[in-house]
């Protein structure tokens, strides 16, 4: 008999995986939402799973075999409650990974404050090219797989190890019910603002997260971040090291300064060179990371270099969206001022003397308050030109809001220009960007929007200007 599993709060990226890897697996699943929109509304639509928008208690109706609570359903919500009070059992969907998935294979989990989502469609990319039949739940879309999600046909399963909460009745982190055999720790800094007081308690959980790897497990370790290397000594596995600087077991050289050609060398001897589609430097570590753990496990090395090499990247991850009357468009997640930096970096690598525009909006629960004001002018002096939005104060008072007036004034300190114009901006929101941009954008130009939402849909409307001014 076909159970039935409905999920509450069924459109984010990582909890559609989960109903496609449900349904994979031969569950009838259902869900509800508030806010359904492309693309995971596109995805539920082409598995033919049924979302009923807004939570209500009848979606309960008809009684389902098991519940998924996903982890932004606060109490109070009208179909939560009910569920509640009808006793029906009731998972978060870290809990259902492990045990319908995760349980008997062979768990490799990717963490970090950045480049989870990329070094894990990374993974999923290079043991697909191996023919090794991974499964894969991550958090974003690689265009590798155009999926978010993939039941294994092995025993391999990577998973996008987020340190963010679990559900509304489980405040650890989603990484601890994973029980990782291969554990990629990638880098470490404070974010989350809203469920962690300071970096001390993220340490913690990443702590914690260690002994869950057995001693016939490994962790592959970033060597050149003290942070990571700290939590080491926690480890209860063998440990193997991967980095840009030092002599770790596995480390690279830059053939190019953009990145988008290196070497792999293990043990300080060249093994292959990659020529990719990636620009920057963490990009290479992430490639690092990936080909150190598929040499561990075995895999021939001119397939992992093959992988590498194929890897189409990720939805949302500096992806060019379009070009126009010569002006490229770009689309990026980036909500932390080193993934902003880094991303500046590998793109004015690529690009050369272009001009950059880099237009933020600070949306995050941590991008939104001061935590990071004084590191974010540095890194979006990158750009030869900023445009800040306004951020939404969302319970949030006039002392903790980010400042951006302040890093808009650092900027134009730092990078003065002649004339009248200004290196950066203040603006309220996505069509004031847009009149901003209509008289200055020229050929040649590299937009990047940096956001981790649609932004009120400002790619679309950036095509829509481009082709109307271009007529």
């Amino acid at each position: 008999m076909v159970k039935h599993l409905h999920i509450i709060g069924i459109c984010g990226t990582a909890m559609a995986g989960i109903a496609a890897l449900a349904q994979e697996s031969g569950w009838r699943v259902t869900g509800s939402d508030a806010g359904i929109y492309p693309p995971m509304s596109d995805f539920l639509a082409a598995r033919a799973i049924p979302v009923v928008e807004g939570f209500r208690p009848d979606n309960l109706h008809p009684v389902p075999d098991l519940v998924i609570v996903g982890n932004a359903i606060s109490r109070g919500n009208p179909e939560l409650e009910a569920l509640l009070d009808s006793g029906l059992p009731y998972l978060s969907a870290p809990e259902w990974l492990h045990a319908h998935v995760l349980q008997g294979r062979h768990p490799v989990v990717v963490t970090g404050t950045h480049g989870k989502t990329t070094t894990t469609s990374l993974l999923a990319r290079v043991w697909e090219e191996a023919g090794w039949q991974p499964g894969f739940l991550i958090g974003g879309i690689p265009l590798d797989f155009e999926v978010s999600a993939r039941a294994p046909q092995g025993p391999w399963v990577m998973v996008e190890g987020d340190e963010y909460d679990t559900a509304f009745y489980d405040k650890r982190p989603k990484f601890l019910h994973y029980r990782p055999r291969t554990l990629i720790l990638h880098n470490l800094e404070y974010d989350h603002a809203d469920i962690y007081p300071d970096l001390e308690a993220i340490r913690v959980q990443f702590r914690l997260l260690l002994r869950t790897v057995p001693a016939a497990g490994v962790v592959l370790a970033n060597g050149d971040d003290p942070e990571i290397e700290a939590l080491l000594a926690h480890a209860h596995s063998r440990v193997i090291r991967y980095g840009l600087e030092g002599a770790h077991p596995f480390t690279a050289r830059l053939e190019q300064e953009d990145g988008q050609v290196w070497t792999l060398l293990r043990e300080g001897r060249p093994l292959f060179s990659v020529r990719w589609g990636c620009t920057g430097r963490h990009n290479v570590m992430n490639g690092l990371a990936v080909a150190a753990a598929a040499l561990f496990h075995g895999m021939d090395p001119l397939r992992i270099r093959d992988g590498l090499a194929a890897f189409q990247g990720v939805a949302r991850r500096l992806q060019l969206r379009f070009e126009i009357q010569g002006v490229a468009v770009y689309d990026d997640f980036a909500h932390h001022p080193t993934a902003i930096q880094t991303t500046l970096q590998g793109l004015r690598a690529s690009v050369g003397e272009a001009r950059i525009w880099a237009i933020l909006e600070p949306r995050s629960n941590t991008m939104r308050r001061r935590i990071h004001q004084e590191r974010l002018a540095p890194a979006l002096e990158l750009a030869d030109r900023v445009i800040l939005a306004r951020p939404a104060a969302r319970g949030l008072d006039a002392a903790e809001l980010l400042d951006v007036d302040a890093v808009a004034h650092r900027i134009n300190r730092a990078r003065p220009l002649s004339g009248q114009e200004s290196c950066a901006v203040v603006v309220a929101g996505a069509t004031d960007t847009l009149e901003y941009l209509q008289e200055r954008l020229r050929p040649g130009d590299r937009v990047v929007v940096m956001s981790n939402g649609g932004f009120d849909g400002i790619h679309e409307r950036l095509r829509v200007m481009l082709v109307s001014r271009g007529g």
